[in-house]
């Protein structure tokens, strides 16, 4: 799959030297944070691999494992298309051995790894999968597809958009209910217009684990600029049917792409954790509020949500919106929900 243009990517450039602008140091700092979503890549908008993440596990925040989500890095270029993705995972495990070492620090990086296999596949994606899980060396703990689309040439989230109405396809359907099978989640990234879609898709695979990214994806650009609560509303009825499937579980966090109508990197310097926290608090409350701490986590989504704010800022913006929570409804959103999901290992820091 050919390699996306600067000038075309939907994703932000990040600017180191706009991000030291700001400076925080990390708020709580011993509480126990799974980082569960972020991508690692090197491309034409920026790179962000090994090297990058562990700076950013290593600014303050007990960042104590992270789940590394698919996004088309490092493909074979050879052999089967439907094999191509599992060199994404034989790296990605390379990278999660090398932090495994303890040479880096206390954080295990890529402790859990979210592959891509393609569903339309239907059954046929068998032996795809089979082939992730053995890349993977018992690190794969789930998959995703590109499944967010809108019709609105303003709404773009991915370098590669997928085609309309995946979702609904039966031989998607049938890819997903394999998953369960090998007890591996589906990662959905979809719009709050595609929010109907997916509890279509969740009713007819109860046996499979569904995650769904990003809030649940509340646009803001577009059609929807301005129109932020007619869209909080819809977008709320959407996870509110979602919050009643007990097979579902919410990431929080992706808020800082251009298709949500945020625009904090326009600003002179990057926003502080309380501007973020403001910003945020109406949708991080009534997430938790549908879904309840033990059905959500955290989620950076970096470097995506680089572009617009910084990894420190980011953490304690979200913990500034927990404040109020309990001991044990605060390790539900900031590491356990992560480690059950995603069945991750104790350890780390």
């Amino acid at each position: 799959m050919a390699e996306t243009p600067a000038a075309a990517s939907p994703h932000l450039h990040v600017r180191e030297d706009w991000l030291a602008r700001t400076h925080e140091a990390a708020l709580e700092p011993g509480l126990p944070i799974v980082d569960a979503h972020h991508h690692l890549w090197d491309r034409a908008t920026g790179r962000y691999l090994f090297d990058e993440l562990m700076a950013d596990l290593d600014a303050g925040h007990r960042v104590t494992a992270t789940v590394f989500v698919q996004c088309r890095s490092m493909y074979r270029q050879q052999g089967p298309e439907a094999m191509k993705p599992v060199g994404e995972v034989e790296f990605i495990n390379g990278l999660a051995a090398q932090s495994a070492s303890g040479q880096y620090g206390p954080a295990r990086a890529c402790a859990a790894i979210v592959g891509f296999a393609d569903l339309m596949l239907g059954a046929q994606a068998q032996p795809v999968l089979e082939a992730l899980l053995q890349a993977g060396n018992d690190r794969l703990r789930g998959i995703r597809n590109t499944t967010a689309w809108h019709p609105h040439a303003a709404i773009r989230s991915n370098p590669v958009p997928p085609p309309p109405g995946m979702l609904l396809d039966e031989r998607f359907r049938a890819g997903a209910r394999l998953l369960a099978k090998y007890d591996l989640p589906l990662d959905i990234w979809a719009y709050h217009t595609q929010l109907d879609e997916v509890l279509a898709l969740v009713q007819a695979c109860p046996q499979t684990r569904f995650v769904l990214d990003h809030c649940g994806g509340p646009l803001g650009a577009g059609p929807y600029a301005g129109k932020r609560e007619e869209v909080r509303r819809e977008w709320a009825a959407g996870l509110r049917a979602l919050a009643a499937m007990p097979n579902v579980w919410l990431k929080l966090g992706g808020l800082g792409m251009p298709v949500g109508g945020w625009d904090f990197h326009l600003q002179e310097a990057p926003p502080a954790s309380q501007q973020l926290a403001q910003a945020w608090r109406p949708y991080i409350e009534t997430c938790i509020e549908l879904f309840g701490p033990a059905r959500c986590m955290f989620e950076s989504n970096f470097p995506v949500d680089k572009g617009m704010f910084g990894y420190t800022s980011l953490w304690n913006a979200f913990k500034r919106l927990t404040a109020d929570l309990s001991a044990q409804e605060r390790g539900s959103l900031f590491s356990d929900v992560a480690r059950q999901v995603y069945r991750l290992p104790e350890g780390g820091q």
